[in-house]
């Protein structure tokens, strides 16, 4: 007889995750060469329904970016100087209770342009004292290696992952950190997101519009994506063999998707795009790509050029674990002319039933557990929610003090419906929120964008003394890890 979960697990993975290249900064320091994220540009007017705009690329924006030193202007070239300030920001997620931080690795901080025979050293040396300091507070790394941020040179020499050269590359990458760090991380992630390449490909594949041949954009794109398939079983394979205890998992975008009434046409075009979500767990998990998926490329004459073992790879270096960002849900509709939303860089109709955030995004807790339930359903293999938590603007008091309850009531819902979903089977080991202290927000490139329990003193432009500092929210997390999920009020 199955015995009744109640609440969350003992050895529950409570902590926070952040990006190299939305924290780290000291991109030209140390040997680091410019990745994708090093030319993404703050606009101070960008306006929440311009994400695609912003997001978009071209030779010549690189072109330009790269003649330009300036960090105002990039952002993400400071980060907040993670890089420098790392002791201190472990030290305050060790307060608040993590048991957990999901980190990435700077691919160009190991190879500046991902090509070089040999690792950069002083790179490579930064994780270690990374790894040092979160093992010193018994924090349990969870690490990304491909989370939005490749060698821009792959990018401009390749067209990023367009060419298969790319898979080596990015193997012995991995191998490199799997030798280097098998003895302090057990949890490794591959692509963060990697469904987001047909929302924004250059950022997550390196992929330059220009540079693809004339009308073949969605036909480039499968080929990328289908290259970084392959090259995550391989370094799924690889781990494996390097770190027998290891566990890797993939990461999907959960984007949950409702039909916005129940005529027949809303719900099969929200049917259409969940199943379409799943596509991309579905290869990592199952070890190969849906029927429906092949009829589509059939249809729209899509070739993906595969070498003879692709498929069999794919088939038999499947992952240990799902994770997942999680942020809001959308709806789909038939209907033309209705009001339309922001999301994690995707828009749909707006929920009627829900509140939103300052960018938009919609506030709906239930989608988070009914996302458990789809995906433990679907894949039954244990889940992680590596990314969850509300971009807001937050007010600094006069005393210092920051009164962010619309955040403690965000994580509050959320966690309660995750205790629910566990109660009712889903196997879910742990939960990182998404920034736990403020980082460079990705899709805008804003700092005014914050999602932390830990305020840093610094605005859209730069200004700013990195002072940390802890908000309402810091101890009430605390608290949250402390009771093990018990305590929420």
């Amino acid at each position: 007889m199955m015995t009744k979960t109640k609440g969350f697990p003992k050895d529950f993975l409570w902590g926070g995750a952040i990006a190299a290249n939305q924290a780290e900064g000291a991109w030209n320091v140390d040997g680091k060469g410019p990745s994708v994220a090093d030319i993404a540009m703050y606009r101070s007017n960008l306006s929440v329904e311009d994400y695609e705009g912003h997001l978009a690329v071209s030779s010549e924006n690189i072109d330009r970016a790269m003649k330009d030193p300036d960090v105002k202007k990039y952002p993400k070239r400071r980060g907040i100087d993670f890089y420098h300030h790392y002791k201190e920001d472990v030290a305050l997620f060790a307060e608040m209770g993590f048991k957990t931080l999901r980190i990435s690795i700077a691919w160009s901080r190991i190879f500046p342009t991902g090509e070089e025979a040999e690792p950069n050293e002083k790179g490579l040396q930064f994780y270690d004292r990374l790894f040092q300091e979160m093992k010193k507070h018994n924090i349990e790394p969870i690490v990304t290696l491909s989370h939005y941020e490749m060698p821009l040179a792959l990018s401009l020499k390749y067209n990023g992952w367009v060419e298969r050269k790319v898979i080596d590359l990015f193997v012995k990458f991995a191998n490199v950190c799997f030798e280097r760090y098998k003895d302090v991380v057990k949890y490794w992630l591959t692509f963060n997101e990697i469904d987001s390449i047909h929302r924004h490909s250059f950022i997550t594949a390196g992929i330059i519009p220009d540079r693809c041949p004339e009308g073949k954009i969605e036909e480039t794109v499968y080929q990328a994506l289908h290259h970084q398939f392959v090259a995550s079983a391989l370094v799924t394979a690889d781990c494996h063999r390097i770190i027998p205890d290891s566990q890797v998992g993939c990461m999907l975008t959960k984007l949950t998707t409702y039909p916005h009434t129940c005529h027949p046409n809303d719900v099969e075009r929200a049917l259409k795009q969940n199943l379409d979500n799943y596509f991309y767990a579905d290869v990592q998990v199952f070890g190969e790509y849906p029927p429906l998926i092949k009829r589509m490329l059939e249809r729209k004459n899509i070739n993906i050029k595969m070498e003879a073992d692709d498929l069999a790879i794919l088939k038999e270096h499947t992952v240990d674990f799902i994770s997942f960002s999680y942020y809001m849900s959308l709806t789909e509709s038939a209907q033309e002319g209705l009001e339309k939303t922001d999301g994690n860089t995707i828009r749909g109709v707006k929920n009627p039933y829900l509140p939103s955030t300052d960018w938009g995004w919609q506030i709906d807790p239930v989608g988070l557990k009914i996302s458990l339930i789809e995906l433990y359903d679907r894949y039954q293999k244990p889940l992680i929610i590596v990314e969850n938590g509300m971009g807001a603007k937050d007010v600094v008091e006069s005393d210092g003090s920051i009164h962010d309850d619309y955040r403690i009531s965000y994580f509050r819902e959320h966690f309660r419906q995750m205790k629910e979903a566990i109660e009712e089977g889903v196997d879910l080991f742990g939960y990182t929120s998404w920034g736990p202290i403020d980082i460079i927000s990705a899709g805008t490139s804003q700092m005014s964008k914050r999602y932390g329990f830990i305020h840093v003193d610094q605005d859209d432009d730069g200004n700013g003394t990195l002072k940390r500092s802890r908000k309402d929210s810091f101890y009430w997390y605390k608290k949250v890890i402390e009771t093990n999920g018990e305590v929420l009020d």
